[in-house]
């Protein structure tokens, strides 16, 4: 059309231009990267106890909600208790003739009057009263059937009317404290002897504070970390792992025992890691690389080796250094040595969270 107007003729070079590619980029900056692992484990109460009836008798009232807390000590079943009221009766009776026994024979052995096995006797009926008188009691106590422990209770196993106690402690309920909650979980004689290793060089944090992080069945954190309680001094031989065991807090009881989770212990710290997004990672016949944004706005393929996965990410041992700017997005319009235009960035910040390593 110029050239049938009479004017210049277009500049061929900018016929056949390629539009700038426009990119998101990361920058990479070196930054202290722990290396965490996660280990299954099951949740366990941090007290169960059972309640049983200790005594025998007919289940009268039943004195709780279930399902609710309870404070030790709180009367949670009354047993009919008309027999053994009336074996305290007859004990405290006892007590008093066997005491008037003693009472009577002491004077008389000064006299000659009874003798010593005589007296002797009476004695020994006289503790074997006190003694039943003590039973009596515990028996009148046990017909109130109290909470142990403080918790909260579950199901009643016994309804009103149940004959309980008649050839065993029957048991009635039980009371579990859930807060805090044990964590159990196992781990490899080998790999507890490398954390081992790695902690008494300085790489680990583990140890330091025992802290760890539970992870729930959603993939969600506990927002209140734990601390570990205790390795087993043996090792397992028929797996060849050691059982361990963290404490964590458990406000409301939101953390049931029984619920599989995951354990996230601190593995290794690197004081100046670089990470790149795992969306910038490309592969190819020569093995994994990235695209970088150069200096003179141009891209360029960078040749890298990583090393482990953490959440999102690849650490990188090798083909990056700090201030690298790595392409995130637009890598379909990008060539090696194309022009690009950076319309975003993010960084890797010194201080940022841990990732867990996948195993």
């Amino acid at each position: 059309m110029l050239a049938s107007c009479g004017g210049e003729k277009p500049d061929a070079a900018l016929v056949g231009a390629m539009p700038v590619a426009e990119v998101q980029v990361a920058v990479v900056m070196p930054h202290e990267v722990t290396m965490s692992e996660d280990l299954p484990g099951r949740l366990e109460a941090i007290r169960v106890a059972q309640v049983r009836a200790r005594v025998e008798g007919v289940v009268e009232k039943r004195l709780f909600a279930e399902g609710t807390d309870v404070k030790a000590g709180t009367s949670l079943y009354t047993i009919d208790a008309r027999a053994y009221r009336a074996a305290l009766a007859a004990a405290e009776a006892e007590l008093t003739v066997a005491n008037l026994t003693v009472k009577r024979y002491r004077p008389l052995l000064e006299i000659k009057a009874v003798s010593q096995q005589e007296v002797d006797q009476a004695v020994s009926r006289l503790k074997q009263a006190e003694a039943a008188l003590i039973k009596a009691k515990l028996d009148l106590e046990h017909a109130h059937v109290l909470a142990p422990i403080s918790g909260r209770i579950g199901r009643s196993m016994v309804t009103e009317g149940a004959l309980v106690g008649k050839s065993e402690a029957t048991l009635m309920a039980t009371i579990e404290q859930t807060d805090p909650i044990y964590v159990n979980f196992t781990r490899s004689h080998s790999e507890a002897a490398r954390l081992r290793r790695a902690f008494e060089s300085g790489k680990s944090k583990f140890g330091q504070n025992g802290g760890v992080e539970l992870v729930l069945d959603d993939g969600s954190s506990h927002p209140h970390p734990g601390h570990l309680l205790f390795t087993d001094l043996a090792v397992d031989p028929g797996t060849g792992s050691i059982q361990m065991r963290a404490i964590f807090p458990n406000p409301g009881r939101k953390l049931l025992p029984g619920t599989f989770v995951r354990v996230r212990i601190p593995r290794e710290v690197v004081t100046a890691g670089l990470t790149v997004p795992q969306l910038a990672v490309q592969s190819g016949t020569q093995g994994q690389f990235v695209m970088t944004v150069a200096s003179d706005g141009t891209a360029s393929v960078r040749p890298i080796k990583t090393g482990v996965m953490l959440g999102t990410d690849w650490l990188v041992t090798e083909g990056l250094s700090g201030g690298d700017k790595v392409i995130l997005t637009g890598l379909q319009k990008v060539r090696p040595g194309g022009a690009v235009k950076v319309v975003g960035a993010e960084g890797a910040a010194p201080g940022s969270s841990p990732a867990v390593a996948e195993k």
